[in-house]
């Protein structure tokens, strides 16, 4: 009897949709609040919210869909008006809400960007400056396998060192650091036009300023090879403002590695559970 009840569990938790989702970590390590922001790609599952307050120290966990892709970034500098209508200084999605409800971040500003259990069963993930900078970023995999599954970010603060024609100024300072195609629009900054192709877009003074800084976060629309990571199965934890202990780079240059901290991936319970699956047949039989 045990074995015809076991054999449907197994089978239901092997196939049953968002039973092996991943889980988003989002950590707030700045010393002032952050409005996460979400955005789903057209076609992709929704998540259960589209924004929501962290405020200093605070954290929240989100279930994903693991055929999910879309981005993530932190809104910072938001208020309320007298009317209710909600809005950021930095990262506004232009909802009026504290949800983003389909808005995409305005520049400049740090994203994070996934595409989950895409080509050959991997989840393929980045930081990107392309839309410039906001506050910094460490995107670490947990749990996962395979692929080049490791950390990426952009953990340094770039805002009081941005060029400054590429500064977005505040009451109290730089707030925000451009990107050169959105400071100037010029073709050859934005890789469009004549400059639509990996061939004839390369790295300008200001994506490099980006990639001296944040090696391994995208500075300009091609550059794939150093800043695209791959991982199977993975959760993911992205830190706003990670605690320098956490996240400098250490003395030979590299970041922090990922580590599983899950007590087992995904990949190995399923590996688990069909082994489990043939023995109760076996049994059965």
């Amino acid at each position: 009897m045990a074995l015809y009840i076991t054999l449907p569990l197994l089978l239901f938790l092997l196939f049953t949709p968002g039973a092996l989702s991943a889980s988003f970590t989002i950590i707030n390590k700045c010393s002032y609040p952050v409005w996460p922001g979400i955005l789903s790609n057209a076609g992709t599952p929704q998540l259960s919210t589209t924004g929501f307050t962290l405020q200093s120290g605070e954290s929240n966990t989100l279930s994903v869909p693991v055929s999910w892709s879309g981005r993530l970034w932190g809104r910072t500098r938001c208020t309320s008006d007298p009317t209710g209508k909600f809005t950021c200084q930095t990262g506004d999605c232009g909802s009026a809400t504290l949800e983003c409800a389909g808005g995409g971040a305005a520049p400049p500003a740090t994203l994070a960007e996934f595409t989950l259990n895409g080509a050959d069963g991997l989840d393929f993930y980045d930081v990107s400056l392309v839309d410039g900078y906001n506050l910094p970023m460490l995107l670490v995999p947990q749990g996962g396998t395979g692929g080049n599954c490791t950390t990426t970010g952009c953990v340094v603060d770039l805002n009081e060192s941005c060029p400054s024609e590429l500064k977005v100024m505040g009451s109290d300072g730089s707030v925000a650091c451009k990107s050169a195609c959105e400071a100037f629009g010029d073709p050859q900054y934005c890789c469009s036009g004549e400059y639509g192709t990996p061939g004839t877009c390369k790295p300008s003074s200001y994506s490099e300023f980006f990639k001296t800084a944040c090696p391994r976060a995208y500075s300009y629309a091609y550059d794939d090879g150093s800043s695209t990571f791959t991982c199977a199965a993975a959760d993911y934890v992205i830190t706003f403002c990670p605690a320098p202990s956490t996240s400098q780079k250490s003395s030979n240059g590299q970041y922090p590695e990922a580590v599983d901290t899950s007590g087992g991936s995904k990949s190995s319970f399923i590996a688990f559970a069909i082994t489990t699956t043939v023995m109760a047949f076996c049994h059965l039989f």
